[in-house]
């Protein structure tokens, strides 16, 4: 009989043992928590810096085909680009056009006429204040 009693008394948990069970699930939530509203930011800053690329990449082989570059980036759609995407941050079409200006009196700078070559974009760069999670500005990717 005393076996019984004491079997029954060892069952379930102590409120010690709850305790410590449900505060290592909260800690373990709080630091999901952070991660996840973390990966959405990351997630925005990735797309952006995808962005760049491509579109850096078409300047890039426009100049190759065309021996220029670009007067805007309406000009590498659809040949280069299928369409100018917007900067993931500000959710906008507002680049900042990094134009190249050529020397006039270059000769790789002039036309089949002679007359010199219009400036073009060179680079591109996001108009969005603030900093990635990495500190760098978003005008600096």
């Amino acid at each position: 009989m005393v076996s019984a009693q004491y079997r029954r008394g060892q069952r379930g948990f102590s409120l010690i043992e709850l305790m410590v069970v449900v505060t290592i699930i909260g800690i373990l939530a709080g630091v999901a928590v952070v991660n996840v509203r973390n990966m959405r930011r990351k997630a925005t800053e990735t797309a952006l810096k995808d962005n760049l690329h491509t579109m850096r990449t078409a300047i890039d082989n426009f100049y190759a085909d065309k021996q220029r570059f670009p007067s805007d980036l309406n000009e590498l759609v659809p040949n280069y680009m299928r369409r100018v995407p917007k900067d993931p941050i500000t959710e906008q079409e507002d680049w900042e056009l990094i134009m190249e200006t050529p020397d006039p009196d270059a000769p790789e700078n002039l036309d089949a006429e002679g007359n010199p070559v219009a400036p073009g974009v060179f680079d591109v760069k996001s108009n969005a204040t603030g900093k990635t999670l990495d500190n760098v500005a978003y005008s600096e990717l």
